[in-house]
């Protein structure tokens, strides 16, 4: 089995790779999945706390972001898995920041909040309810992002749901 640093051919175009490991974060261990969700979250956190948004200027912040990284992500994520001759990497990691940036849309600039989408992320793209596991099997780039796209969609449900009763 190749290493995330072995490519088909030794093959690796730049850009992809660093977009879909999410500069870096993707290369983490154990669990590179939860790596690129705290990247995010702590990214998120960073710029509440250094830059004290607006929580509309936080939110369109967080639309840019997931905007950014599906539009970047597919094709760097399509990229990396046709370089590693894998279906769908544990290092690509860009899908998990789209996820998780779209479970914290709506969610108070504090620690609580972001911890309680952290965790709803995880847990709804590690259990892949309907239709989230049906997304995988969309062609390359698409069947990587789309599934953890659909988990931080669950997450934004509940956590909205739990941010109206607590």
């Amino acid at each position: 089995m190749n290493s995330p640093t072995t490519t088909v051919a030794g093959r690796k175009t730049p850009w992809a790779w660093t977009v879909a490991t999410f500069f870096g974060a993707g290369l983490g261990r154990p669990g590179p999945g939860t790596w690129g969700s705290v990247a995010a979250v702590l990214l998120w956190g960073a710029y509440a706390a250094f830059l004290h948004p607006s929580p509309h200027a936080l939110l369109l912040a967080l639309l840019a972001g997931v905007a950014l990284s599906i539009a970047l992500g597919v094709p760097a994520a399509t990229l990396a898995a046709r370089e590693s001759g894998r279906h769908d990497p544990q290092f690509v990691v860009i899908d998990e920041v789209a996820g998780q940036w779209i479970a914290l849309l709506g969610s108070p600039a504090d620690w609580r909040h972001g911890l309680i989408a952290l965790v709803l992320f995880r847990l709804f793209d590690i259990a892949k309810p309907f239709p989230a596991r049906q997304l995988e099997r969309l062609p390359e780039g698409w069947g990587i992002v789309f599934d953890d796209v659909a988990a931080g969609l669950y997450a934004l449900g509940v956590a909205s749901l739990l941010r109206v009763w607590i």
